[in-house]
């Protein structure tokens, strides 16, 4: 039996019936429509929820389902006043709302920045919660700044460069990297960020009254000469950075770079916040250590989530800082959250400390070395001149670059219309683009999909 069609026959009729009764009327039992449908009760049940949902029905406990009251008729309101009460929009909304939106039915998506299901370990992270879930203590309020075995397994990650009490527990990276933008700065200050640069660091920056200023990349990340000349102009105090796999272009801060730019953030009195995203999605070759790791004297502020190694709704991440920059840290999330859920805590700890967390991260290792590669083969295939210069060593992402005078927004589009969802480069930039790109993700299909993927987005160009 298919229960998905039987609930959808069941809310089909009861539609019919709620159009054709008045308020008030009642509708079939559970057991008619499981009769009638040849449908489970648990499916009827669950048929009759989604309608309660929707206000069409109402279920009254031991006399039965009846169709809901439904509004008065009267004049539409009129909510024209609130956009003079809000003015202006904050910048930033829009993009975000794309780099989230989910792709059309039936289109192979080559966008997005969470891992494909097929790839999240789901069974571990299930069995992490269920016992999570029967601790009676993880429902408990625990401490502000997080559970300290969590905190210390997070400062153990960093390679001892800090200790569990510099760290914070926060519902995600991008709550973290909110939290860190506003204890550490005042509206109108400067940031530094790399160019491009990661979406959403732009976003939250901008809603926080920030000043963005880019900073030249190219394959062996962010430029030293070109930092110490931007610290230098604008006096800026904190730079945004990810110098592992940076999304969107999948560059690396090679070790000589690594150096000079702790040099030049020391000699600047500034902070770095450091990304460190993409730590679980090395692809080739050994991850080198944070540069947290190398920070004696506090000038790193480091950032670290699990939402892109395990799963979209495991919100967990930590921030992590030395000295009064911790403290602020840690009172920015006390004001912006009191403290993290409890059970996904005690979730998250059992998950990383288990077996299975090493297995998933050799497995996903594999998998998206094949997803990889297979994006690559079909763009040498149907689109060489497409083929990126750099073939990113982990990450998420291929940052393919376009002719000249392609209008990376136009052909997102166009793309979509083929049945293929790809993201601009446009948006990753502070500032106007050197050159038009798009961004390619391979962890969002499976490898069998990416030859027709691209050669849906070939008729786009």
């Amino acid at each position: 039996m298919n229960d998905g069609n039987a609930a959808d026959r069941v809310i089909q009729d009861l539609r019919r019936l709620v159009a054709a009764a008045g308020p008030g009327a009642r509708l079939p039992s559970v057991r008619e429509l499981t009769a009638r449908h040849h449908a489970s009760p648990v499916t009827v049940a669950g048929a009759i929820r989604q309608l309660v949902a929707q206000g069409l029905v109402e279920a009254r406990p031991g006399r039965g389902t009846f169709v809901a009251d439904r509004p008065a008729a009267g004049h539409a309101p009129d909510l024209s006043w609130q956009t003079v009460a809000l003015g202006a929009r904050k910048p930033g909304e829009r993009e975000m709302q794309a780099l989230l939106a989910l792709p059309r039915p039936g289109a192979i998506p080559l966008t997005g920045g969470y891992l494909d299901a097929d790839l999240q370990p789901t069974a571990a992270l299930g069995a992490a919660l269920a016992r999570a879930a029967r601790q009676p203590s993880a429902w408990q309020r625990g401490p502000a700044e997080g559970r300290d075995d969590l905190r210390a397994w997070f400062a153990r990650e960093t390679g001892s460069g800090l200790r569990a009490d510099d760290m914070v527990i926060c519902p995600g990276g991008q709550a973290a990297l909110s939290s860190a933008l506003r204890a550490l700065t005042a509206p109108g200050d400067t940031l530094l960020v790399e160019s491009p640069t990661y979406l959403g660091a732009l976003a939250t920056a901008r809603a926080a009254g920030l000043r963005v200023v880019p900073v030249p990349a190219d394959h062996d990340g962010v430029r030293p000469d070109q930092l110490a000349a931007a610290f230098s102009r604008t006096g800026a105090r904190l730079f945004y950075c990810q110098p592992l796999h940076a999304n969107p272009t999948g560059a690396s801060l090679v070790a000589h770079r690594r150096i000079q730019i702790a040099d030049t953030v020391r000699e600047a009195g500034a902070f770095l916040i450091e990304d460190d995203y993409a730590r679980d999605l090395t692809i080739d070759g050994d991850a080198p250590a944070p540069l947290a790791a190398a920070d004696p004297d506090g000038h790193v502020i480091y950032l670290r989530s699990l939402t892109k190694s395990a799963a979209p709704g495991l919100r967990i991440a930590a921030i992590g800082a030395r000295g009064p920059a911790g403290a602020r840290l840690r009172s920015a999330r006390l004001l912006d959250d009191l403290y993290v859920s409890g059970p996904l805590q005690q979730a998250t700890l059992e998950l990383v400390t288990a077996p299975a967390w090493a297995r998933h991260l050799r497995t996903l290792r594999i998998a998206l070395r094949d997803r990889r590669d297979a994006l690559l083969t079909a763009l040498h295939r149907h689109l060489p001149d497409l083929v990126p210069q750099l073939i990113p060593r982990g990450g998420l992402h291929l940052w393919v670059q376009l002719p000249d005078g392609t209008d990376d927004v136009a052909l997102a589009t166009t793309a979509a219309a083929e049945g293929v969802s790809v993201f601009p480069g446009r948006p990753w930039y502070a500032a106007e683009p050197p050159a038009p790109h798009l961004r390619l993700t391979y962890a969002a299909a499976p490898p069998d999909r990416m030859d027709e993927a691209v050669r849906r987005l070939a008729r786009s160009v």
